[in-house]
């Protein structure tokens, strides 16, 4: 049996954390939190991840900051920028990111986005 894909979540917001925690390790995958980029960034350099699912509107290091900084450790890792702002689409600066989901109550959009990007991988 192949080993679980990681997926690492920054998100600032707790509650979202917990449930896409649940719904991810439900789909079987394992998941990994983080409220902060910076503490997204030490899980990083620390464990081995398949995936980042990442929110933009952080306190501290935005979630381009973070974005800037991931791409510069692991230049081919998938992320998902999952925003509640959909004009950050726009901005240049998430282009690197591999897709961009607007949050929304229904999180069918973002699973089958991440799980297109880790079939591929």
């Amino acid at each position: 049996m192949s080993e679980k894909k990681m997926i690492l979540v920054i998100d600032d917001d707790k509650n979202i954390r917990e449930l896409l925690s649940l719904e991810f390790e439900d789909l079987g995958y394992s998941v990994r939190t983080a409220g902060s980029g910076f503490d997204g960034i030490q899980i990083l350099k620390d464990k081995a991840v398949d995936l980042v699912i990442l929110d933009i509107k952080m306190p501290g290091m935005d979630g381009i900051e973070a974005l800037e900084k991931i791409m510069s450790i692991h230049k081919e890792l998938p992320v998902v920028i999952h925003s509640a702002y959909s004009h950050y689409k726009e901005n240049y600066l998430t282009w690197s990111a591999m897709a961009y989901v607007v949050k929304s109550g229904n999180l069918e959009e973002l699973k089958n986005t991440v799980q297109n990007l880790l079939n591929k991988s």
